[in-house]
């Protein structure tokens, strides 16, 4: 009894510090995302093929801005705050939803699951192994379909360079990245 006590309680602790890097997997040196309605400022983003306008946003530390995202392009984007190196490692996740199945030139097959019918696709069923449990929710960035308008609000808690991206494999690549300043 005396050694399971200890045990019990190093299982809880453990169980506890997951919870905890669970919580810091969606945090961002940059800032944080917000409620539409604490906006200070909306900007509007038109995402084409293969460009976003405007090219360049400048916001403030402390900042609130809610994004509306109007793509009028032919092809699914994605409009993804953060810089560079974050950039490269969600192309690799993207070309990996890619690969699967689980978007497409136009959509998610999450959406056209639903278009067709077919509800939504259970990526483990389809043998896509690491694949499971893969969806696009990171909460600095949204896809939007072509002749769809999607909204990111985003509060920028410190001075820092930016980039906001199209992360779909090609699409950075092609130019489709623009620049942000948070001064």
């Amino acid at each position: 009894m005396a050694l399971r006590t200890p045990l019990i309680l190093a299982g809880c602790l453990l169980a506890l510090s997951f919870d905890a890097l669970a919580d810091t997997a969606h945090t961002f040196a940059f800032g944080q995302p917000a409620a539409a309605d604490k906006a200070t400022r909306t900007v509007e983003v038109v995402l084409q093929d293969i460009s976003f306008s405007p090219k360049a946003l400048d916001v403030k530390a402390g900042e609130t801005v809610r994004f509306v995202l109007v793509n009028k392009g032919q092809l699914l984007h994605e409009f993804n705050l953060g810089d560079a190196v974050m950039h490269a490692e969600h192309q690799k996740e993207m070309l990996k939803m890619q690969a699967s199945g689980m978007l497409t030139a136009t959509a998610t097959a999450t959406a056209t699951a639903t278009a067709t019918g077919m509800g939504k696709m259970d990526h483990s069923a389809m043998g896509h192994g690491d694949m499971a449990g893969m969806r696009h929710d990171d909460p600095n960035s949204v896809l939007v379909e072509p002749g769809k308008t999607a909204e990111l609000t985003w509060t920028f808690t410190k001075a820092t360079g930016l980039e906001f991206a199209c992360n779909i494999p090609g699409h950075y690549q092609a130019g489709m990245v623009g620049t942000l300043t948070v001064e």
